[in-house]
């Protein structure tokens, strides 16, 4: 199978490009769908032990895909205590 599209890429170079986009635009879909998996306080793989991942971060977090350089803990509190 790798011999038919090595040799067709031979024949073909500028399906190249193709492939190396297509090949690292699902490499970061897969990693940001696993990032999301097990990094998102609204996923719980344990229910036994965390039935309630949300209520699990503290008031001052706050959570991003990117850091941002600010403080979180001089806002209001605009969620419910359960």
């Amino acid at each position: 199978m790798l011999g038919v599209v090595a040799k067709q890429l031979r024949s073909h170079p500028a399906l190249i490009p193709l492939f190396i986009f297509i090949g690292g635009g699902a490499t970061m879909s897969i990693t940001y769908l696993a990032r999301l998996a097990l990094k998102n306080p609204d996923v719980s793989w344990d229910r036994k032990n965390n039935p309630e991942p949300w209520n699990k971060m503290e008031a001052n977090q706050q959570y991003k895909l990117f850091k941002v350089n600010m403080d979180y803990s001089t806002l209001k509190k605009d969620r419910p205590d359960f």
